[in-house]
């Protein structure tokens, strides 16, 4: 059995829909966590997640929407109302995302409301980070002194140091097909140190497809290429690091019950 911790299936049409969740079942992949970028988009999701019995749902804003969603940001109140639904298992993705956009300030009070969610509700948060470890260690540390929290560094591709940061701070490290790509050697240095009992695997699916599949449009059935490139990372089979996984994403994912 195999989670897929992240994917977006928001993005497939409705005639596909299906179809990659078949895809995904033949290959193993029992689990698909379908997360939520737009409040917009959360009847979708929920749509989806109440129409197959093995796929759940985040609740929460991307940080390149930060200021965008009805004018202002997302209330926390707003955002524990979804949790409510059993379909709906953490809250995310959020996070700090400096590559395209200068709007720290926003970026991080929408941040900070969804961590307060994540510590109202205590379901995992989905952290999303890129050019912003530095301002990510600061939060995360900040955050977690006020009060704990927890939850997963999603898509991994930062520094060693962020990793081990959050793995000190007590969140999960997921990684996804960039560990596949040639120039990802650092991040396979980082995946092969690691905690092995603190990671996750995810497709980002449609996005970051694995060799040899770059370029193509991924979906949830190629987590089974992280799951092999860490199999050999680790020295272990692909059905122990499946094992492994897993066992992770439920000890996370709690409200989810294996």
């Amino acid at each position: 059995m195999i989670v897929d911790s992240h994917c977006h299936l928001i993005y497939f049409s409705d005639d596909e829909i299906p179809k990659v969740i078949s895809r995904a079942e033949q290959n193993g992949v029992k689990i698909l966590h379908n997360i939520c970028l737009s409040i917009c988009d959360a009847p979708k999701l929920s749509k989806i997640s109440s129409s197959y019995d093995q796929v759940y749902s985040s609740i929460g804003v991307h940080p390149l929407d930060a200021t965008v969603e009805n004018g202002e940001f997302i209330h926390v109140d707003e955002l524990v109302e979804f949790t409510k639904s059993q379909k709906v298992i953490s809250i995310g993705e959020t996070g700090l995302d400096f590559y395209k956009s200068d709007n720290k300030s926003n970026q991080k009070k929408s941040c900070a409301s969804h961590i307060e969610a994540a510590r109202i509700t205590r379901l995992p948060l989905v952290i999303h980070t890129r050019n912003a470890d530095d301002e990510m260690i600061d939060m995360l540390k900040s955050e977690m002194k006020n009060s704990p929290f927890y939850g997963v560094m999603h898509c991994f591709a930062s520094s060693k140091e962020l990793a081990y940061q959050a793995i000190d701070l007590g969140l999960y490290i997921s990684f996804s097909g960039i560990i596949t790509f040639k120039n990802a050697s650092l991040l396979r240095e980082i995946a092969q140190n690691v905690p092995q009992e603190r990671v996750l695997v995810e497709t980002d699916a449609p996005y970051l497809s694995p060799e040899p599949y770059r370029g193509k449009k991924n979906e949830p059935a190629m987590v089974k290429h992280v799951v092999d490139c860490l199999a050999k990372l680790w020295n272990k089979p692909p059905d122990k690091v499946e094992e492994i996984t897993t066992s992770n994403f439920f000890r996370l994912f709690t409200k989810l019950k294996l």
